[in-house]
This record gives structure tokens, C-alpha cells and sequence, in this order.
């Protein structure tokens, strides 16, 4: 290679800046979208740990079906960065079309299943009739935000492979005021409202991803609406489009749903615990998810220029340069997350004032933890983005999945329901798994092979 072509290559690498352009925007849209939780819980808190407790059962359940969604939205993101680059314009329209009705159908299938069992589950599990009943309402009503969530999440996924990342982030900046004021006036009754509860706070979610949606949908019309004027399927016919779409998403979603069900089965087996520690862990649960988003979308921008890269087939070269800005950037956004969990520490007393002593105590001993899990967690992180976006998406759900159902899930019912542990004890197992996948990832992607693969095959 001559020494201009050289010198040229290397000035067009991805850097840290280009990694941050895309990543900001998916962190907002991120904190917002788990931030809902993290609203909903701070409103109905005030309301006691028994309202609390109800909206954390409700949540562990309805979160599969909205899990399953976000992990085919995740697939539909780097399918659609690796299409990005291909600049192909029926692979892009395949794509989008194969992502949307997935997620629907996801979406359809996971409301039946709740109005079908969800209720018997929550009676089962629920310590008391009452936090059954306010579960239940709960849930009943949050149904239709997994049902837009088909559309929106989708939708925000194909925007960010695309490039276009500060679209999702301004729908929910148009959804999470709506959110706020909507679930507030509806909680407590105000503006001549009923005082709805912890129903309140579902109707105000409900409300607030309509409008979000519908930002989406007219934002996709005027941008991609050309593309219903290309003819063809990436695969010959939209049914072989479809499969091949599915064979594509489906290790990666199944990692993500892995991951997700795992996650509330632990928060299920929670709720045998005191109910101050089961407050407690379903406080923290949702803050750890928003405040991990500072690092984990920098390690999802990555991917996602990872993929584009891979799309334009990239020199070796030039994928070793853009990921060694990309992972310093990472152990800075990890260092960001440190100190915001220490910030939340501090501020426990005055974020949850009406609850008890006990509960508060519990939140703050939490931190060592947080910190300790921030650092092996973002760097996990970097390693499965960057396989997922080479196609090395079977190794990376192994990785999870093992680690998840031979070690969290029955680390996590021993400690609870055997050995009666504290709450801090059982939020330790957490970076024990980040431990125990740290290997695995590292020496895979030291390997090599992924910057070899032909993601458009």
C-alpha cells in the first residue's frame, strides 16, 4: 500500500468523537426510556412499599414481553448498521419490513400470554391479596405500552443503525415531560382527575408512547418514505426475507431475552424477601439500568460503527485503530457511571424520604457493589457489541446464557431462598457473573476473526 493511500486510510478511521455523536443521543433516549421505571417508582413511592412492591411485581412480568421486543429491536439495529453500509437499497427496505413485523407479532403474542396467565402468576407470587389486586391493575393497563412499544422501539432501532440517533432521543423528550405530568395528575387525583394509584402511573406511560410513536412514524414517512417505491426482497420473496431475518436476529435476541427473563425471574424470587429489602432491590434495579446507559450505549455505538465498517469491508487496520479509541472512550464513560452511582448514594435520604430507616440503609450499601461491577460490565460490553456486529452472534449468546441460568438464577434462589442472605449479598451476584464472563469475551475478541467477516453474505 502506498504511503498516501496509507496516510488516507488512516485519516478516515472512526475516532472516539464519532463514537460519542452517536452515542450521546442513544444514552438520553436510553435513560429516558429506562427512566420511566425509575419516574414511576419515585411517584408511587410515596405511596408506601406495598404500592411499590405491587408495581415491581407487575413490572417483572410485564418486562418479559417488553424484553423480547428489545432484544429483536437490538438484532434490527445492527442488521440495519450492517445494511448502512452496504448502501443497498432492497436490503435496506427488507430489513425494515422483516424488523416490523417481527416486533409485532412479538408484541401480539406477548399480550395474550399475560391476559391469559399474567394474573394467576401475580396472585401466585404476590405476598399479600392487596399487592395482587394493585399489581394486576397495574399490569392490565401497562399491556398497551408493550403493544406500542412494538412499532416504537423497532422504529428508534432502525433509526440508530441508520445513523440517525438523535431521532429516538427526540421522541422521548417529547414522551418523558408527557410522562411526568400525565402520571403526577393521575397518581394523585389532581386537576380534578381520580386518584388513581400505582393505575396512574401505567396510564401515564400509555400516554406518553403514543405520542412518541406517532413522532416516529411521521419522522419515517418523510425521511425512508421513498423506500416503498423499491421493488424486490433482499432474499427473492418477502417469506425467505423474512426467514433470513429471523435466522439473523435470533441468537442476538435470544441473548437479550435470555438476559431479560433471567432478570425477572430473580426479581420474582426477590419478592420472598423482607419487604424492605425487596423495596430496596426494586428501587435500585431500575437506577442501575439508567445510570448504565452512560457506558453501555457508548459500547453500543460502537457496534454499530463496527458494523458499518464491516458493511464497507474495512481494512484490519483500520478496525484495530477505531476500536482502540472506541474502548479508552469506554473506561471513561464506566469512570462517569462511578461517579453518578456515588452521587445517587448520597442523595438517598432526600430522593426517598417517606420511606423507612431500614429501606434507605439498605440503598446505600448498595454502592460498593455498583462501583465494583461498572468496570468488568463496560468492557464485557465493548467485546459482545463488536462480535455481535461481525455475525459472531451464537458464541456471544452462549457467553450469556450459560452464564445467566447456570450461575444467577440458581445463585440467585439459593441465596434467597435457602440461606435468607441480605439484599446486599444477593445484589453481589451480579459481579460475580460479570467476573465470570470477563475471559470468554476477551480472548474471542483477541482472536481476531471477527474483523474478517462478510456481514452482507
Amino acid at each position: 500500500m502506498h504511503a498516501s493511500t496509507l496516510k488516507d486510510e488512516r485519516s478516515a478511521v472512526p475516532g472516539a468523537g464519532q463514537v460519542l455523536l452517536l452515542a450521546w443521543p442513544m444514552t438520553l433516549k436510553a435513560v429516558f426510556l429506562h427512566g420511566t421505571i425509575v419516574i414511576d417508582g419515585w411517584l408511587v413511592s410515596s405511596l408506601g412499599e406495598q404500592s411499590l412492591a405491587a408495581m415491581g411485581l407487575a413490572a417483572a412480568i410485564g418486562g418479559i414481553a417488553l424484553g423480547v421486543i428489545f432484544a429483536f429491536s437490538h438484532a434490527m439495529q445492527i442488521r440495519t448498521a450492517q445494511v448502512f453500509g452496504a448502501h443497498e437499497p432492497v436490503f435496506q427496505k427488507s430489513v425494515l419490513v422483516s424488523g416490523l413485523f417481527v416486533s409485532l407479532s412479538i408484541g401480539i403474542f406477548g399480550l395474550g400470554f399475560i391476559f391469559a396467565f399474567g394474573e394467576n402468576l401475580i396472585i401466585a407470587l404476590a405476598p399479600s391479596d392487596d399487592i395482587a389486586a394493585e399489581a394486576w391493575s397495574y399490569l392490565a393497563v401497562f399491556s398497551l405500552v408493550i403493544l406500542l412499544e412494538t412499532v416504537g422501539q423497532c422504529l428508534s432501532s432502525y433509526f440508530n443503525g441508520c445513523g440517525r440517533t438523535r431521532l429516538p432521543l427526540y421522541g422521548y423528550c417529547l414522551s418523558v415531560p408527557i410522562n411526568v405530568l400525565a402520571s403526577v395528575v393521575l397518581i394523585h387525583g389532581y386537576l380534578g382527575m381520580p386518584a388513581l394509584g400505582v393505575v396512574g402511573a401505567a396510564m401515564g406511560s400509555v400516554i406518553a408512547i403514543l405520542v412518541q410513536v406517532a413522532f416516529f412514524v411521521v419522522k419515517l414517512q418523510v425521511i425512508d418514505g421513498w423506500l416503498r417505491k423499491v421493488h424486490g426482497w433482499r432474499n427473492g420473496s418477502l417469506s425467505m426475507t423474512l426467514w433470513r431475518h429471523i435466522v439473523f436476529a435470533l441468537p442476538i435476541a435470544a441473548t437479550f431475552i435470555s438476559a431479560t427473563v433471567a432478570t425477572h425471574v430473580c426479581t420474582l424470587i426477590f419478592a420472598n424477601m423482607r419487604l424492605n429489602d425487596f423495596a430496596a432491590l426494586t428501587l435500585i434495579a431500575p437506577w442501575s439500568m439508567v445510570i448504565g446507559q452512560i457506558s453501555i450505549q457508548w459500547t453500543q455505538a460502537t457496534g454499530i460503527i463496527v458494523a458499518q465498517l464491516l458493511g464497507e469491508r474495512a481494512s484490519e487496520e483500520t478496525l484495530d485503530r477505531f476500536l482502540s479509541h472506541a474502548w479508552r472512550g469506554a473506561f471513561v464513560a464506566a469512570g462517569v457511571v462511578a461517579a453518578v452511582f456515588v452521587a445517587l448514594a448520597l442523595s438517598v435520604d432526600t430522593l426517598y424520604s417517606e420511606l423507612s430507616d431500614d429501606t434507605r440503609q439498605t440503598l446505600f450499601s448498595f454502592l460498593p457493589i455498583l462501583l465494583l461491577t461498572t468496570f468488568p460490565r463496560t468492557t464485557n460490553a465493548i467485546c459482545g457489541n463488536t462480535l455481535r456486529a461481525s455475525g459472531d452472534t451464537i458464541y456471544v449468546m452462549h457467553i450469556f446464557v450459560w452464564s445467566q441460568w447456570l450461575f444467577r438464577v440458581p445463585a440467585t434462589a439459593l441465596a434467597v431462598l435457602v440461606f435468607d442472605v441480605s439484599a446486599l449479598w444477593v445484589l453481589s451476584i451480579i459481579l460475580a457473573e460479570e467476573l465470570l464472563k470477563f475471559w470468554p469475551f476477551h480472548k474471542r475478541l483477541w482472536r481476531g476473526e471477527w474483523k474478517h467477516a462478510d456481514v452482507a453474505a
